[in-house]
C-alpha cells in the first residue's frame, strides 16, 4: 500500500449518532465549512436540525424506517458497506456501484450511558435498554477500516478532529485515523467490560472464566516505586474520590500509603480515629473520640517511624489539630475535610500534600494484586468484628474495656503486614511488629517499640494475625506485661496455648477467622 503515513483522506460524508449531544455546535460548524454531507438519526438528527444545520435522516438515506422502538436504526447494509468498503479494492468498488451505495468517510458516535444508568436504577429491564448495539458496532466497523475512514468515539476528541480538518483543509492523515482507531477500540472494549461485569454482579459470579478489568487513567505518575520505573494510576471510577488541596503531585509510594491509611480509617466508627502509615504499614493508630488525643496517641506509639509518613484523620481537621500536625514532617495529611484556618496553617509547608478524603469510599467487592501478566483476585477482608466472632478460652475473663481493646488491636492487626503483632492500650496502639518471617521476632519488635516510646501503667493487650504455633511468642508477650491476648484458633497446639494462659493468669480470646495481609 506504499507509505501509509502520507495517505490523506478527504471527508465527504459523515454519520453522526451520539448519546451525549453536548459540544455539537463547533463540530457541525467545521463539517459545514468543509461541505461534508451529514447523516443522522433519532435524537441526534433532531439536535442537528435544531442547531439549523442540514442533515439527512438515516431512514431517508437507507430507504428503511427505524423499527423495534429505535433498536434498529443504523443496522443496515447501506450504512456498513459505506463504512467498511476498501476504497481501492476493485471488487468492493464494483459491488458498491452495483448496489448504488456511497461511501461514509467519518463516523462520530458515543454510546448510551450505561454506567449512568447503573447509578440511577436497579431495574434490570431499564438497564438493559441502555446497552448500545448500533453505536459500538458502527465504531468497530469504522475503526477496522481506519485506512479509509475516520472514527470519533468521544466528545473529548471533537477538538482534535476540528484541528485536523482545519490544518488539512477537510482531509485527515493516516496517523490521525490510526490514533482514533486505537482509542475507538479502547472505548468499545471498556464499554463491553462494564456490561460484562454488570452481568457477573447480578448473577453473583465473582470469578468468571474470563475476567474483564476496566479502568480510567487518573494520572501518569513521575515514576514508580523507584526512579527508573514508569508508573500510572487507574480507577474503575472517573475519579478516586480524593481532592488534593495543596502540595506536590502524589507519587506511586504516596498512593500506596494513602490507600493503606484509608483502608484502616474506613474500618473505624464515623468521624473517629487517627492512623499514621509508613511504608504501607501502620506505625500508630488510635480511635479515642477526642480528636487531638487520638492524634497524639497515634503519634506516641512510634514517633520515630512517623517522621516522613502519611497521617489520616477520620474527621475534619481543625486549626488546633493543624498546629500539632505542623510540628512533624509528614509527606501527606488526609482529612475528612479541613477547616479554612487549618489549610492556611498547613500550606506553610510547600511540599506537604493535603488530601480531602470526605468523598472517598472503599469498594467492598474485590481486591486485586498483579504480578507481571498474572492477577490475583480475592474478596476484600472487610469483616466487621463483633463479640460473637470471638470465644474466650481462658479461665480469666476480659472486662468490657479489655474486650474492646482486644477487638481494636485485632482489627489493626489485619492491616499490618504478616507476621503481625499489635499491642494496644486505651483504644490506641502502643507497639506494632510487622512483616517478620518469625512471629516471635514480630512480638519482640512490638515489645521493643513499646519499651522505647510508651510509659504506661494502663492495661496492655496483644493481637496476633494468626495462631501461636508454640508458647514462645505468647510467653514473650506475657513477660512484657501483656494481660490479654487475642489470636485465631486452629493450631494443633491450641490446648498448650490455653494451658499456658491459665497458668499465667492471662486472658486468652480465640477468633473464628484468620486475617493475614501479605
Amino acid at each position: 500500500m506504499g507509505n501509509q503515513t502520507n495517505i490523506m483522506k478527504k471527508i465527504k460524508s459523515a454519520l453522526i449518532s451520539v448519546s451525549d449531544k453536548s459540544n455539537l455546535e463547533p463540530l457541525l460548524k467545521i463539517l459545514k465549512k468543509n461541505k461534508i454531507k451529514l447523516i443522522s438519526s433519532g435524537g441526534t438528527y433532531k439536535a442537528i436540525k435544531k442547531l439549523k444545520y442540514k442533515c439527512l435522516d438515516v431512514s431517508d438515506f437507507t430507504g428503511t424506517k427505524e423499527i423495534l422502538s429505535g433498536r434498529v436504526k443504523t443496522l443496515h447494509p447501506k450504512i456498513y458497506a459505506g463504512v467498511l468498503n476498501k476504497r481501492k479494492n476493485k471488487t468492493h468498488l464494483k459491488e458498491m456501484k452495483l448496489e448504488n451505495f456511497e461511501n461514509i468517510d467519518l463516523v462520530v458516535v458515543n454510546f448510551y450511558q450505561f454506567e449512568k444508568a447503573l447509578a440511577k436504577t436497579k431495574s434490570v429491564n431499564k438497564i438493559i435498554e441502555y446497552i448500545d448495539i448500533g453505536g459500538p458496532t458502527l465504531v468497530r466497523a469504522a475503526a477496522k477500516n481506519y485506512n479509509d475512514v475516520t472514527v470519533i468515539s468521544s466528545t473529548e476528541q471533537y477538538s482534535e478532529l476540528i484541528h485536523e480538518l482545519t490544518i488539512n483543509k477537510g482531509y485527515t492523515s493516516f496517523k490521525f485515523r490510526e490514533k482514533m482507531s486505537r482509542l475507538a477500540f479502547s472505548e468499545t472494549a471498556f464499554y463491553d467490560s462494564v456490561i460484562s461485569n454488570y452481568f457477573n454482579e447480578i448473577t453473583n459470579t465473582q470469578f468468571p472464566k474470563k475476567k474483564i478489568i476496566h479502568a480510567n487513567l487518573i494520572e501518569k505518575l513521575r515514576y514508580g516505586e523507584n526512579a527508573h520505573q514508569q508508573s500510572a494510576i487507574y480507577s474503575q471510577k472517573d475519579n478516586l474520590g480524593l481532592i488534593k488541596l495543596h502540595g506536590k503531585t502524589l507519587s506511586y509510594n504516596n498512593y500506596n500509603d494513602v490507600f493503606s491509611a484509608l483502608s484502616i480509617t474506613k474500618s473505624f466508627p464515623k468521624n473517629v480515629g487517627t492512623v499514621i502509615i509508613k511504608h504501607a504499614n501502620p506505625c500508630g493508630v488510635s480511635i479515642l473520640k477526642d480528636k487531638l488525643r487520638s492524634y497524639e496517641s497515634a503519634l506516641a506509639c512510634d514517633p520515630l517511624s512517623a517522621y516522613g509518613g502519611v497521617v489520616s484523620c477520620n474527621f475534619k481537621v481543625s486549626k488546633s489539630i493543624a498546629m500539632e500536625l505542623n510540628k512533624i514532617f509528614f509527606e501527606v495529611i488526609i482529612g475528612n475535610g479541613f477547616e479554612k484556618n487549618a489549610v492556611k496553617i498547613l500550606k506553610t509547608k510547600k511540599n506537604l500534600r493535603l488530601i480531602d478524603a470526605s468523598k472517598f469510599s472503599l469498594d467492598t467487592n474485590l481486591r486485586f494484586n498483579s504480578t507481571n501478566t498474572s492477577v490475583l483476585i480475592q474478596s476484600e477482608d472487610n469483616k466487621i468484628f463483633q463479640k460473637k466472632n470471638f470465644r474466650v478460652v481462658s479461665k480469666k475473663k476480659p472486662s468490657k474495656l479489655q474486650f474492646e481493646n482486644l477487638i481494636f488491636a485485632f482489627n489493626i492487626c489485619r492491616f499490618v503486614k504478616s507476621n503481625a503483632i499489635v499491642l494496644a492500650s486505651n483504644k490506641s496502639t502502643v507497639g506494632i511488629g510487622s512483616g517478620q518471617p518469625s512471629r516471635v521476632d514480630s512480638c519482640q519488635i512490638a515489645i521493643d517499640k513499646m519499651s522505647k516510646f510508651i510509659n504506661t501503667e494502663d492495661d496492655i493487650v496483644a493481637a496476633s494475625d494468626a495462631f501461636f504455633p508454640f508458647i514462645d511468642g505468647i510467653e514473650k508477650l506475657v513477660q512484657s506485661g501483656v494481660s490479654a491476648v487475642i489470636q485465631p484458633a486452629g493450631s494443633i497446639r491450641d490446648k498448650e496455648i490455653i494451658q499456658f494462659a491459665n497458668s499465667t493468669d492471662t486472658i486468652l480470646v480465640f477468633s473464628k477467622t484468620r486475617h493475614f495481609r501479605h
